[in-house]
């Protein structure tokens, strides 16, 4: 199928609103909200008919008589003052769950391919990565992750923090490290040798001296401050490179592009704003005023992009990088997956992007903005000191504490087995517990509740699709190109369910939601945890049986397919 249900059952009912005297009227067709309303409900006759002062319900009727779902609907009715009520007929939903099992994609029709920038993770190479890059991480892997399953050519971009004053502290100290010979030790942990490096620059004139020279050697070019400058950089993404592999997040060194790599084209991004009196000078610094955004007093507010001294910052470093995706990677589309505490900067600089002509008007340019991990007591998650809580700390904590939950349950198991689940339990549980999550909401933190095996969690749904995996251990000798019959209702909403896999993807691609995808695969084991109490599978015969398995096999590749496009790995027994 080339269209998802909703593509299909909406271009059907708009035709029909055309034949009945309503051409262009939107068919508004959605997932019915409760049962009794059938599969999917057409609201768009409500519309149409009060923007042509007809009646509703026999606009309704009208529609129906042109409605053509031969084939696709078992029942369609009216309801109310003029609701479309469509139920979808057994024998078509059982040919989409065959059309998915032949194909790798199953089922999931492709859209027009876009180039999309997708910005995420973006750490401060200073300092290791902590607990409050992991949403930016998982949520930009994800959206990668579910672009390109769709077809899109996606390019990701880890916009890390590394230049700046900080760099010129860093390698000064580094070299002090280095001809003391404690260099390899101190890098061993970066917020100590981060934390030394500040308390230098901050008690030693001298060094602080030397630590600003640096920088403009830095900035100059200075080939031995580079070179120890990049060896520092190196180190750095060693440990993020570490985390990545265990998050199981697919950004590599080739997808490294940080504020660096825009330093050379600063300068011309103002010259560029001045020559089209867009920026002005305002108390010695360079200055755009933006009529779309007022302060308090009702003025124009301020984007800076060049300090008095000079200096630049990260926004002009992100103008810079607009310039960039717009004119080398030729960007449809660009996702920024960032705090949603930046939103009034990345509404500032989207606005000076376009109005300086450096991304167009076809050109997307989208903030994934995100809320805060919090702790039980509603504040910032931080460690019971009050510290930043590393990210390769935390997710060693979480496969030590599904270890043990592991080990509870399966004693004799064989401890590396255990530790193969231990980590894809304790991984995903983590991942999974920040994308189940309306990106936008802060959430607390809870070990207890990520790791359960009940309810909308990663163990849960790993534990789904192992119990299927379990059925096929079991099964011997059956046909796997067997047709697919419905029978029973329980089997129509298996198969139903399966069917929204590709609206669920493209809602997760439309709106940059991962926790549309974690509702529906929820969704899906929890119809097939009623499919299989309902409809005996192994215990059937026959035709019935290759049937069942057939949608048992469905459900498999689904699981693992939605829960692979959320970075989170499946076993085959827990």
């Amino acid at each position: 199928m080339q269209q998802t249900l909703i593509e299909l059952l909406d271009a059907r009912v708009c035709a029909a609103l055309a034949a009945a005297g309503c051409e262009g009227a939107p068919a508004v067709v959605a997932p019915a909200g409760r049962p009794e309303f059938g599969d999917y409900q057409a609201n768009g006759v409500m519309g149409a008919a009060k923007a042509r002062k007809m009646n509703p319900r026999q606009l309704a009727i009208t529609v129906l008589e042109h409605l053509d779902l031969a084939g696709i609907a078992s029942k369609v009715e009216i309801a109310g003052p003029g609701f479309i009520n469509i139920t979808l007929a057994p024998a078509f939903l059982a040919s989409l769950a065959g059309d998915a099992l032949a194909e790798s994609r199953l089922g999931v029709p492709q859209p027009v391919a876009q180039r999309v920038v997708v910005d995420y993770s973006s750490p401060n190479l200073a300092k290791e990565m902590h607990v409050g890059h992991l949403r930016s991480t998982i949520i930009g892997d994800a959206l990668a992750r579910v672009l390109r399953f769709l077809g899109h050519e996606v390019v990701a971009q880890n916009h890390v923090g590394d230049w700046g004053t900080q760099f010129g502290m860093l390698t000064a100290y580094l070299i002090e490290a280095e001809q003391g010979g404690e260099a390899a030790l101190a890098l061993n942990d970066l917020e100590d040798f981060y934390r030394r490096a500040k308390l230098r620059f901050d008690e030693d004139p001298a060094f602080a001296t030397r630590a600003r020279e640096y920088v403009v050697k830095l900035q100059g070019g200075d080939a031995q401050v580079n070179a120890l400058w990049r060896k520092f950089l190196d180190i750095s993404l060693h440990h993020c490179e570490a985390v990545y592999e265990k998050l199981g997040v697919g950004l590599r060194r080739e997808d490294v592009r940080g504020e660096s790599a825009y330093n050379d084209d600063l300068p011309a991004v103002v010259a560029d704003l001045q020559a089209k009196g867009l920026a002005v000078e305002s108390e010695g610094a360079q200055v755009v005023f933006l009529d779309e955004f007022k302060n308090k007093e009702g003025q124009p507010q301020a984007y800076i992009v060049q300090k008095q001294d000079g200096g630049y910052l990260y926004s002009t470093t992100d103008l810079a990088a607009v310039r960039y995706r717009t004119g080398k990677l030729k960007a449809d589309r660009v996702l920024y997956v960032v705090d949603a505490r930046q939103s009034l900067h990345f509404q500032q600089m989207f606005t000076l992007s376009r109005k300086a002509g450096y991304a167009s008007a076809a050109m997307s340019l989208e903030h994934v903005g995100f809320g805060v991990m919090l702790g039980d007591d509603g504040k910032p998650f931080k460690t019971r000191s009050g510290g930043t809580v590393k990210l390769a700390e935390l997710l060693e904590e979480a496969e030590l504490r599904a270890f043990a939950l592991v080990s509870e349950k399966n004693p004799d198991m064989a401890e590396v087995e255990r530790h193969k689940i231990a980590r894809a339990v304790g991984i995903g549980a983590v991942k999974y517990a920040d994308l189940s999550k309306n990106r936008n909401s802060d959430y607390v933190f809870s070990w207890d509740s990520m790791l359960a095996f009940e309810g909308n969690t990663a163990p849960y749904l790993q534990y789904a699709y192992t119990r299927i995996a379990g059925v096929f251990r079991r099964a011997e000798g059956w046909n796997e190109q067997a047709p697919i019959v419905l029978m029973e209702e329980a089997e129509r909403q298996l198969a139903l369910a399966l069917a929204r896999f590709a609206e669920a993807l493209q809602a997760v691609s439309r709106e940059t939601m991962p926790h549309f995808l974690c509702a529906y695969l929820y969704e899906l084991a929890g119809q097939f945890m009623r499919f299989y109490e309902a409809c005996p599978v192994l215990k059937s015969e026959g035709a019935l049986r290759d049937s069942r398995l057939r949608l048992c096999r469905l459900t498999a590749d689904t699981l693992h397919t939605g829960l692979d496009l959320l970075g989170i790995d499946v076993l085959e027994a827990m």
